[in-house]
C-alpha cells in the first residue's frame, strides 16, 4: 500500500508516526472518510468542507489547499489500484496536531502530521439490505455538545468506541447512543431515521450528532418527492413504535434497521419507503460525484 504522509507517498512499511505526536498521545486530532463509484468521488468537495472545518474548530492549521486534496486524493487511489470499474475506494484522512514534548499545549506541535490512506471499499453484505440489521440502544450517552462538539471529527472517538463494543458483545450491528436528556442522537459511525405514518423522521442536530453528508442528501432526496422530514428531539420508545428506520453513511449508503434490542420495528422487514429512498439514492448518485473530467 503507498500512503501520504505529510509531503509525499511512502510504502506502507516507511509511514511511521512519532510516539510523541500528539493524535497518538491525546487524540488531537481530525479526520474524514470517503468514498469512490469507480473513479469519482463522492461528494467530494463536501468532506474536504467539513475536514477543513474540524480542523478549524480545534485551532489546527491544514498546509495543504483545499483545492490540491481532490489531486492528491486520486494520486492515492491511483497508487493502490483502487477507484476502479472493478474496486471502489475507500479513503481516510488523517490531520494530526504533529510531533511535540508531552504536554497539552498546542503550541509545543510545530507542524500537523497528515496521512491518507487508500484501500477497496468493503461493503457490507448484500443481504443485510434485504433482510435489514438489529440495533441497540447503548447505555453510553452521547458526549455532551458544550464538552466536545459533534460537528467536529476528532481523532477522539472513545465514546463511540465504548458505544461499539455493547453492540459487538450482544452480537447486534450497532448501537445508538442517547444524549444527555435521553432523546435518540445517531449510531457510533451513522445517522439515525425512522419512519412513524409515511412521515420521515431525524435526530435534529442540537440533540448532540454530526451533520452527515449521506443523511443531508436523504433528506433532500425526501423533500424533492414531497416526503415530509422532520427533524426534532424523538425518544426511544417512539422509535420502538415506528413503522420503519434506516441508517446512513458515506460507505453503506442506507441500511435498513428491522429491530432495535432484538424488537421488531414494523414487521420486521425493510419497509416501503425505505427501499424507495434506496432507489432514489441510487438513481441519483449520478448528482453527487464529481464531475467525470476531475477524473
Amino acid at each position: 500500500m503507498w500512503i501520504f504522509l505529510n509531503d509525499k507517498f511512502v510504502r506502507e512499511a516507511e509511514a511511521v508516526v512519532s510516539v510523541f505526536d500528539h493524535g497518538f498521545l491525546y487524540g488531537d486530532g481530525v479526520y474524514e472518510t470517503l468514498r469512490s463509484y469507480g473513479s469519482r468521488l463522492f461528494m467530494c468537495q463536501q468532506h474536504v468542507v467539513r475536514l477543513f472545518r474540524s480542523a478549524e474548530a480545534i485551532g489546527l492549521t491544514i498546509p495543504i489547499h483545499r483545492e490540491h486534496w481532490p489531486e492528491l486524493l486520486h494520486e492515492s487511489m491511483v497508487r493502490n489500484d483502487v477507484g476502479t470499474l472493478q474496486r471502489d475506494a475507500y479513503l481516510r484522512i488523517t490531520v494530526s496536531r504533529g510531533v511535540g514534548g508531552i504536554g497539552l499545549d498546542p503550541g509545543l506541535c510545530p507542524s500537523p502530521t497528515i496521512v491518507i490512506m487508500a484501500k477497496p471499499l468493503v461493503a457490507p453484505a448484500a443481504a443485510l439490505y434485504e433482510t435489514g440489521v438489529d440495533v441497540i440502544l447503548a447505555t453510553t450517552r452521547r458526549n455532551l455538545p458544550s464538552a466536545l462538539p459533534p460537528q467536529m471529527k476528532s481523532l477522539n472517538f472513545l465514546n463511540n468506541i465504548l458505544a461499539k463494543r455493547e453492540a459487538l458483545a450482544v452480537g447486534a450491528f450497532d448501537s445508538i447512543l442517547l444524549n444527555w436528556e435521553g432523546h435518540l442522537t445517531e449510531c457510533t459511525i451513522s445517522n439515525l431515521f425512522f419512519v412513524t405514518d409515511g412521515q420521515l423522521h431525524t435526530p435534529s442536530l442540537e440533540c448532540g450528532l454530526l451533520d452527515g453528508i449521506t443523511r443531508s442528501i436523504v433528506m433532500q432526496l425526501a423533500k424533492e418527492q414531497n416526503i415530509t422530514v422532520a427533524e426534532g428531539r424523538f425518544t426511544p420508545t417512539q422509535l420502538y413504535r415506528s413503522d420503519e428506520s434506516f441508517v446512513t453513511n458515506t460507505s453503506m449508503e442506507i441500511m435498513p434497521v428491522t429491530s432495535v434490542d432484538r424488537k421488531p420495528i414494523g414487521d420486521g422487514k425493510p419497509g416501503p419507503l425505505t427501499r424507495a429512498l434506496r432507489s432514489l439514492f441510487s438513481g441519483a448518485r449520478e448528482r453527487f460525484l464529481e464531475p467525470a473530467s476531475l477524473q
